[in-house]
């Protein structure tokens, strides 16, 4: 009876949005139907409102419901959704303020002359609407009212001009900052947390360990991760539109031919186009710059760009008009005080200790005044001029209302997807495909497709993802990013613009379009269009670096880098090494040769010791490596047989461990029945009939599980196992070897610090003898707190504590106290001395040395990585890597 009802929740749904009801109340009114109907009737026929529900029952739907409407709008986890009434205001403030008209008749006027140049600068100003407005419809429709008719009288192809047209209006969904984006990343996030419990319950099951390694888990994302995913497939985009309308108009220019400008190409005409060109660029800059470089949270980069927007619009809407850029030079003016002024000195109100700083707050205090009243300026301009920022509010406000009234009716969907047992459903279809984590991952991106005909983006995302995300991001025979897998659902779902018949972009364009552009050379248009789309979404595919590098690359280079000990990291970090090891392996060796030649006869036992292990593991840093790539190697040539074997009787296992289950499910209904009292005996009797058919598949499937599976897999896990000690051996080995050097050299490095410290230890026999005890244990505290900011000073300060210490009590010893005070002063002494020879003796020569194997041997224990390994390990941290073999 489940499936009834799911099919019953499908068809109410599709019967709804083909009959044009509102997707805000069609998605939570199609759930709301069928749980009603499925309580009833399990009310009704069984006694209990849960009878027909594959997991929970009406209850527990309705705390799932009221747990979404909290996640959206309470928990703090998912402040991102944040970001998009900001950026709905940013966009419908350019296009209301005819910022996004000026750029394209100047980019018009400027590629105009070359063959298809018209159809370049619509592509070209669809990029840039893209990465400022990233609003579909604002965008076509404006692109349709000035451009259409410009390319229609220079005898543009109506299928071309319109097709450039409806996809240059897309781009906006998959150039960042982009609210598909926005929505993606929100909905991957609790698909990662999925998707990571049902790989590591699956590594449980497969290996029998309670833990599995940091590093095979799921990777998660956030909206910044996404827009720096989404970059390098939107320029993609965008080139190969540009490329397919040059190549169509040099083969048959009747159909893109150069328009020649009339006018000049003068000092005025420069003056325009830069007008209009580099004020939306700063702002695409200033935003996306912002969240790149890690100063902005998404948050934080949406209302830089709303402030943007209003303050553009500001000058925009005053053109012609005495003044009309003076909010705008204000704001931008205070900016580059505040800028140049934190740059030059801190600025931090609970930390003014002279009149320098009270000058630097004053200054900055006065500069953010008169940025605020910029932008007050500029607002008041936008409300006073055609009402225009009361518009733009009242359009944001719709646009944001409709966008969460979605996401709640979809969480409430897939809420009763899940009751009646579909999200299992579609997981035991996708895991029982042949062909593995690439035939299911090319079947939901063909539903998606298929769906993006009938569903708007929205739709796609908040219901399809939520399903499918977590089974494709548990596999780890493809282990892909979840920002990968974000950015191809984007490329897809931004088909579903131009799909015939609800195309929203061709309906946008259908609305301002004249009549003699037939609708059907609008579908013939988008084709082409749509074709490229599918092309980079096939690029994208085979290449995930494109998507991959840029949130890597941002990670490992920002202040909040992880350290290079991290996991995830070091299979990447031991392949540089590697790598470094066979191009400079010569030099290293020299300089581990030349320390050992060092006369370290004066250094404490205790140093001299760690010194002697050190440079021997660094020695063996070389050969330890080695054998833990042997081991790698080791595998590569197992699995070339085990492979094959692993995969099939994993699928068989996955088979068996369905059958058990829907055994035990059988068992306890079966049951249930027998508990009352012989009713229902036809109905059991299926039961305990069905129960021995599913025993008798499971024995044949166990069957099929071949002889030789057993010792095959312990000899894999045996080299596995040799894999993993192999590299533990060397990490160990690398961390004996620089540790103690680091160590030595940040104590050599504080050996003047201790220096200071002489007249502090030894000034404390007057106080001992004089002084009230109580107050000479303060004092000897204090001292011992500066000791103890000195590296391995422990000794020094241990001693000092003892005299302190003969202070204690109801009965304090100044006697034994300057006893223990004399010890201090000599184990000092003791300490410096040898430091400071260390320091004369082999002071440069330790620098030298920890260079030399700073980058290789001592990699690991970096507070973080340097900026050209940091690129290097992002690179190869970009591609995706098969684990299954160790689940």
């Amino acid at each position: 009876m489940e499936l009834v009802f799911l099919l019953l929740l499908v068809v109410i749904m599709a019967g709804a949005l083909a009959s044009g009801f509102p997707v805000a109340f069609a998605l939570p009114g199609s759930a709301i139907i069928t749980i009603g109907l499925a309580a009833l009737t399990g009310e009704l026929f069984a006694g209990d409102a849960a009878a027909y529900f594959a997991q929970g029952g009406p209850m527990n739907w309705l705390t799932a419901g009221v747990t979404n409407f909290r996640g959206v709008y309470w928990e703090v986890e998912r402040d991102t959704l944040i970001a998009i009434p900001l950026f709905v205001f940013m966009g419908i403030m350019l296009q209301r303020s005819k910022i996004a008209e000026d750029l394209l008749v100047s980019m018009a006027q400027l590629f105009g002359p070359i063959r298809g140049g018209l159809g370049i600068s619509v592509v070209f100003v669809g990029a840039l609407l893209a990465a400022t407005t990233g609003i579909v419809g604002a965008t076509v429709v404006a692109m349709g009212l000035i451009s259409l008719p410009a390319m229609l009288r220079n005898n543009y192809s109506h299928s071309l001009a319109t097709g450039t047209i409806a996809a240059s209006g897309t781009l906006g969904q998959i150039i960042p900052p982009s609210i598909v984006l926005i929505i993606l990343a929100d909905q991957l996030a609790s698909a990662v947390d999925q998707a990571g419990m049902a790989r590591t319950a699956y590594f449980k099951e497969t290996t029998g360990e309670f833990t599995m390694p940091s590093s095979f888990g799921v990777s998660s994302t956030s909206a910044g991760d996404m827009f720096m995913g989404a970059l390098a497939p939107g320029l993609i985009l965008v080139g190969l539109y540009m490329a397919y309308i040059l190549i169509m108009a040099f083969f048959r220019p009747s159909i893109a031919p150069a328009v020649p400008f009339e006018g000049k190409y003068d000092r005025k005409f420069a003056g325009r186009v830069l007008l209009s060109l580099v004020p939306p660029l700063t702002l695409i800059f200033v935003v996306l710059g912002s969240i790149i470089t890690g100063i902005a949270t998404v948050n934080q980069a949406g209302a830089i760009g709303a402030v943007g927007a209003m303050v553009m619009a500001g000058y925009r809407l005053y053109e012609g008009r005495p003044g009309a850029f003076v909010p705008a030079i204000l704001a931008m003016g205070s900016l580059v005080v505040v800028l140049v002024l934190t740059s030059v000195h801190p600025i931090n109100i609970r930390a003014i200790h002279d009149s320098g700083d009270v000058i630097a707050v004053v200054i900055a205090s006065v500069a953010v005044v008169v940025f605020l009243a910029a932008i007050l300026w500029s607002g008041w301009r936008a409300f006073k001029t055609e009402d225009t920022l009361r518009g733009v509010m009242v359009e944001t406000a719709k646009t944001t209302a409709l966008v969460f009234i979605i996401l709640l009716g979809a969480a409430m969907l897939t809420a009763a997807f899940r009751a009646f047992g579909g999200e299992e459903l579609v997981r035991e279809f996708l895991t029982s495909l042949p062909g593995g984590f690439w035939a299911q991952f090319i079947i939901v991106m063909g539903v998606i497709f298929i769906l993006g005909f009938f569903l708007d983006f929205i739709e796609i995302a908040v219901v399809v993802v939520p399903i499918v995300a977590p089974i494709l991001l548990a596999d780890p025979s493809a282990n892909v990013t979840a920002v990968w897998l974000g950015v191809m659902i984007g490329l897809n779902i931004q088909t579903s613009f131009l799909t015939p018949p609800f195309g929203f972009a061709l309906f946008y364009l259908r609305g301002v379009a004249p009549k003699a552009v037939k609708t059907l050379s609008m579908y013939k248009g988008v084709i082409p269009f749509i074709s490229l789309q599918l092309f980079a979404l096939l690029i994208v595919g085979l290449t995930p670096q494109l998507v991959n590098y840029i949130p890597n690359r941002m990670s490992l280079t920002s202040e909040s880098a992880p350290p290079p000990k991290n996991p995830r990291l070091q299979n990447c970090i031991e392949n540089y090494v590697m790598a470094t090891f066979a191009e400079e392996g010569d030099e290293i060796r020299a300089a581990i040769a030349d320390a050992k030649s060092w006369d370290i006869s004066f250094l404490p036992k205790s140093v001299q010791n760690d010194l002697k292990k050190s440079f021997k593991a660094a020695d063996g840093s070389f050969t330890a490596i080695e054998e833990a790539f042997a081991a790698t190697a080791a595998i590569e040539d197992a699995a070339k047989d085990y492979r094959p074997l692993h995969m099939a009787v994993r699928a068989a296992q996955r088979d068996i461990a369905k059958h058990i289950a829907e055994i035990k499910e059988l068992e306890d209904q079966l049951d249930l029945l027998k508990r009352s009292n012989g009713e229902k005996l036809d109905e059991a009797e299926k039961l305990a009939s069905r129960i021995e058919v599913l025993k008798a598949e499971q024995v044949e499937l166990e069957a099929e599980i071949p002889a030789n599976w057993e010792p095959d897999h312990k000899a894999f896990t045996k080299v596995l196992g040799a894999e993993k000690k192999a590299r533990l051996a060397y990490r160990r080995t690398v961390d004996t070897a620089y540790e103690p050097i680091a160590v030595l050299q940040a104590t050599l490095r504080d050996a003047d610090a201790l220096a200071a410290l002489s007249g502090d230890i030894e000034g404390l026999a007057d106080p001992i003898r004089n002084l009230d005890p109580k107050e000479t244990e303060e004092l000897i505290k204090e001292v011992e707190s500066k000791i103890g900011e000195v590296v391995e000073a422990g000794s020094v300060r241990s001693a000092v504590s003892k005299a302190r210490r003969a202070l204690r009590g109801k009965s304090p010893d100044k006697e034994k106290a300057l006893e223990e005070l004399q010890k201090a002063i000599a184990v000092y002494q003791e300490e410096l001395a040898w430091r400071q020879q260390a320091q004369s003796a082999i002071g440069n020569k330790l620098n030298e040395y920890e260079a030399a194997i700073r980058n290789t041997i001592g990699l690991r224990l970096l507070e973080r990585l340097p900026h050209d390994i940091a690129l290097d390990v992002a690179a190869c941290q970009s591609d995706h890597v098969d684990i299954s073999l160790y689940f």
